[in-house]
Formats: structure tokens, C-alpha cells, sequence
């Protein structure tokens, strides 16, 4: 057993099930699907010191060799369901768990069930190393890592999920029913672990109906390589965009992400050096400070409702210029020319005299 063992699900196992288990459960349930390995054709006995999990788990007490039958024991009275498409399907954790007294050893076995999710997986799944998980201190922490990590190279740079499908997903449907309480004991408690302890983080935004929290918008960042410094040289051709540079610390992970965005929403390549360039001006904007690929995304959101000649340039200058949320804002214009900015929704109410 060990911490960087990989765990490897089915992004469709974690995005439609609903189960409720405590942390040391879902620790012991991530470290048994760690055993798992990617060519098994079938769920094995998996054996392990009950030494080895518990230190794993950072816990040191005498009583550990009577705490891991009692975790089991729980863990195989409680079903949990995944939804696929008309049918609601119940399954339980484990079919079995065999304890032998005095060989310290234990030896679980996974549902049959379970097999489509977590067995002889070719695409859309999610792996990440089990030491991502080892140290969490909340039970929602492990939950909503797997969340996000399933979605981390969203194309748009983030992933909306609404909020009764988070927490049916987490099972805190009455659990915190004042939003302002959810957000500050689940998502920002989530928040502050993954960005200490994960290989990623995320900021979020609350989309509003009315008055009313419908949505969360998570905006997912890698949490590794934080200071790899990217150097890159390029030699002049007659073509060549730019001559040479070399590239400030960076995470390679935004550039990708970058990219994706604005190959996503406006349909056009860019190089590494002008994601870079957009990355740099984004952090020196005040708009969302701390987080640039929302800043980004939002502009090249807004992009698709203009018509832009020299992307590049026009990107740039928004960059530097931004300073309220664009969709707030319509545009009107004829031919080539910009019409003027106008707020039309307060327009509207002083020329009906509601103002």
C-alpha cells in the first residue's frame, strides 16, 4: 500500500451517485479502490495490514485493530445509488470483509456491481493518487475533490453544477438549508483543503435566479508545479510571429487551459506566447483578481457577440480595460461602426418614467 497508489473511477460513476459516508469510510473506500489495478478483469480479495491504513490515515491507537471491523461493519450497511438514465440502481460498498484474529490483516472485496465503473476503464475516467485524499479532515472534502477533478479540462474553464444536484450528489440535502452556512462549513471549508493538501484548487461563483442561489460555478486550477519555469526560444523566420522569449513562472497548466477557452469560444488557434500574454495581463486587472482564466473567460464569452477583426489586439485591449461584467452591457452596431454602451435595462425604466 502506498500514498501514491492511483485511484481510477468512471467520470460518469462520480457524477451520478449519491452516497453518504463518513471520512475514515470513504478513506477506506479510496484505499481498497487504489488496490484496484487497471487490467483486472475481475474484483479481487484484496488483503492489507490493518497497520499500514491506519498509518496511512495518520492515526496512532492502540484500538486501531477494533476500529477498522467497525468501520467495515457500518460501511456494508449502507447503499448508495447511481442513477442511469430510468433506472435507480442501489448497490452496497463491499460484499464481504474477513477479518482473522491475530494476523493484523484484513481482506475486502468490492460489489460485483460495481465492476462497469471501476473495472477495464478505456475512456472517460478520472484517476488521481491516493494521497491526494489522505490527509482531508472533512467528509464533503474527498467528495467534491472527485467533483472537480472529473472536470479539471473543462474546455470553458469551469463547470456549473446546480446546487439541489450538489447536495443530492453530497447528500446534505437538510443538511445546512441556510445557503450562507453551506457556503461557509462545505464550500469554502472544501475550498481551503484542496488548495493545501490537493493537486488542485478552485474559486467559485453563485449563479443567481432572482434572489435565489441556483448554481455553483467552479473554477478548477492545478495545484502542482507552481513555480516550473517555462523557457522557450524560437528562431526568426520571415513568418515567425515572434523572435525569440523566454517565458516568466508560469503553471504549463494554464496555458493549455487558456487555449482551450479561446479555441472553444472563438474558434481560433493561439500560441503559447499569447496565452501567455493574456495570462499576465489578467492577473494585473483588478476584475477577479486572483483568478485570471475566469477574467479570460468571461472576455471570450463576450467575443461572440462581436465582430472582431484582429482577435489578438482586441483581446489584449479588453484585458487591460476591463472593468465590469460584460453581459451586463448590450452592444448595438451597423456595419463597421461601434455603437455607444448603454446600460438598456436602466434606459428602459427612466423612458418609461419608473426612475
Amino acid at each position: 500500500m502506498d500514498k501514491d497508489y492511483l485511484v481510477i473511477k468512471s467520470n460518469y460513476f462520480i457524477m451520478n451517485s449519491s452516497y453518504d459516508l463518513s471520512l475514515e469510510e470513504q478513506k477506506l473506500i479510496l484505499t481498497l479502490a487504489s488496490m484496484v489495478q487497471p487490467d483486472d478483469e475481475e474484483f479481487k480479495q484484496y488483503i492489507f495490514k490493518i497497520s499500514e491504513f491506519m498509518e496511512l490515515l495518520g492515526v496512532d491507537t492502540k484500538t486501531k485493530y477494533t476500529e477498522i471491523p467497525k468501520i467495515t461493519k457500518e460501511l456494508m450497511k449502507k447503499v448508495f445509488e447511481i442513477q442511469e438514465g430510468n433506472k435507480l440502481i442501489q448497490i452496497a460498498w463491499l460484499s464481504s470483509a474477513t477479518y482473522e484474529k491475530g494476523t493484523g490483516f484484513v481482506e475486502l472485496e468490492f460489489s460485483p456491481k460495481l465492476k462497469p465503473y471501476m473495472l477495464k476503464l478505456n475512456n472517460m475516467f478520472t484517476q488521481y493518487k491516493l494521497a491526494n485524499i489522505l490527509s482531508m479532515k472533512s467528509k464533503y472534502s474527498p467528495r467534491i475533490y472527485e467533483l472537480l477533478k472529473c472536470n479539471e479540462f473543462k474546455k470553458q474553464g469551469y463547470i456549473d453544477i446546480d446546487i439541489d444536484d450538489l447536495r443530492k450528489l453530497l447528500k446534505t440535502e437538510n443538511i445546512y438549508p441556510r445557503h450562507f452556512d453551506f457556503k461557509r462549513f462545505i464550500l469554502e471549508a472544501t475550498q481551503k483543503e484542496l488548495k493545501r493538501l490537493t493537486d488542485i484548487s478552485f474559486e467559485f461563483e453563485e449563479i443567481k435566479t432572482g434572489r435565489k442561489v441556483t448554481s455553483i460555478r467552479f473554477f478548477i486550477n492545478s495545484n502542482s508545479n507552481k513555480t516550473k519555469r517555462i523557457s522557450k526560444e524560437i528562431n526568426t523566420h520571415a513568418n515567425d510571429e515572434i523572435a525569440a522569449t523566454v517565458v516568466e513562472e508560469l503553471e504549463i497548466d494554464y496555458i493549455n487551459k487558456i487555449k482551450a477557452i479561446i479555441e472553444s469560444y472563438c474558434n481560433k488557434k493561439i500560441s503559447d506566447k499569447t496565452a501567455i500574454d493574456f495570462y499576465n495581463l489578467a492577473k494585473k486587472n483588478e476584475v477577479h483578481k486572483g483568478n485570471p482564466l475566469r477574467l479570460i473567460t468571461e472576455i471570450a464569452e463576450y467575443s461572440t457577440t462581436q465582430n472582431i477583426k484582429n482577435l489578438n489586439a482586441w483581446f489584449k485591449t479588453m484585458l487591460k480595460d476591463y472593468e465590469k461584467p460584460l453581459q451586463k452591457v448590450k452592444q448595438l452596431k451597423f456595419n463597421n461602426f461601434k455603437g455607444r454602451d448603454y446600460d438598456y435595462d436602466d434606459l428602459e425604466k427612466k423612458l418609461l418614467g419608473w426612475d
